[in-house]
């Protein structure tokens, strides 16, 4: 049967190994869908500009490129139909790319992507690419990543330690409902001086953030983490606050998983050095989604991406400027 959650599992499919990309775009993306990338790329109308100015080139600076999916989700949000997945695009780095030199080594891309779905072809996208991991990994990031800045692990990304992350069958929907309610209500509870958000997490959670963050484990741990960085910026917050400057542009749940994100999500006034960039005491948005697994009642992993060198350009700082 043919339905949103199986045209997705079959251009996943296609893009494990493919030979084709071009077919695959076709089958999958209405030809003048809006596809935003994260910078460099940025808006990219149609698909046609998505395979010719991102997916090619990617596909020619990797040899043997293919992708794999960690985490796979689908659902509605305000009426809309939206499938969701993380994972890697994996490949020998053969060629210079966005002005990163080839390490000519099997190298891992780490990407999330929210797409819009109508009438059987996505019309709306949303794609998170973790550059700065990349860029790490291939020793070529330009900003200090010591004691302050990543102070977490950096490198590879595992997928969910349950190993059921590919939802391939429609869920329960009061397992969804769960899922979705508890991120809600725990997103709703940061930025709180007594830290409410704490009890809505296992306290051996794990948050994979991305490349220029680091992931930790432990509830503990995150939290000398996270505090800080709220306090980076003045009124830091998001689009579940209403705050009238920032907004979700697709948050649901699917059986034990829920997945949110926002273009922008996160907002406030930099006034304390953000990466070791800064202060500015201007206003910052960043582009930012996650992927949470619920155990039970208590949220145990949460894979995180942030549009960072679209947050630092904000900042006056450009991470990519061999990038034309």
């Amino acid at each position: 049967m043919v339905n949103h959650r199986s045209i997705y599992l079959n251009y996943a499919e296609q893009l494990k190994h493919p030979t084709n990309f071009a077919a695959a775009i076709q089958s999958f993306f209405h030809q003048d869908a809006n596809i935003n990338v994260v910078h460099p790329f940025n808006q990219l109308n149609g698909s046609k500009a998505y395979l010719e100015q991102f997916l090619l080139p990617l596909q020619d600076s990797f040899s043997g490129l293919y992708r794999r999916d960690d985490i796979f989700m689908f659902g509605a949000f305000e009426g809309q139909t939206w499938v969701s997945s993380t994972g890697y695009y994996v490949g020998q780095f053969v060629s210079d790319w966005i002005g990163i030199s080839a390490s000519q080594t099997l190298s891992y891309l780490r990407y999330g992507e929210f797409h819009r779905i109508d009438n059987y072809k996505v019309i709306q996208s949303y794609i998170f690419l973790d550059i700065p991991e990349l860029m790490i990994a291939c020793s070529q990031w330009p900003l200090d990543v010591g004691p302050g800045h990543s102070r977490g692990y950096t490198g590879l990304i595992q997928g969910p330690a349950s190993r059921d992350g590919v939802l391939k069958e429609d869920s329960d929907p009061l397992d969804s409902k769960v899922s979705y309610q508890l991120v809600t209500e725990m997103l709703s509870k940061l930025a709180t001086e007594n830290e409410t958000w704490r009890p809505y997490w296992h306290k051996n959670m794990m948050w994979y953030g991305p490349g220029a963050f680091g992931s930790f484990v432990g509830i503990d741990e995150f939290a000398s983490f996270q505090i800080p960085f709220e306090s980076q910026f003045k009124g830091w917050s998001g689009g579940s606050k209403n705050n009238g400057l920032t907004t979700h542009f697709a948050r649901f749940g699917d059986g034990n998983y829920t997945c949110s994100g926002g273009w922008p999500s996160l907002t406030g006034i930099n006034v304390k050095p953000f990466i070791g960039i800064g202060p500015t005491n201007e206003r910052v948005f960043m582009r930012v989604c996650d992927w949470w697994r619920r155990e039970n009642n208590l949220l145990v992993e949460n894979w995180v991406f942030v549009d960072v060198p679209h947050a630092l350009l904000q900042l006056g700082y450009d991470s990519l400027p061999n990038w034309k």
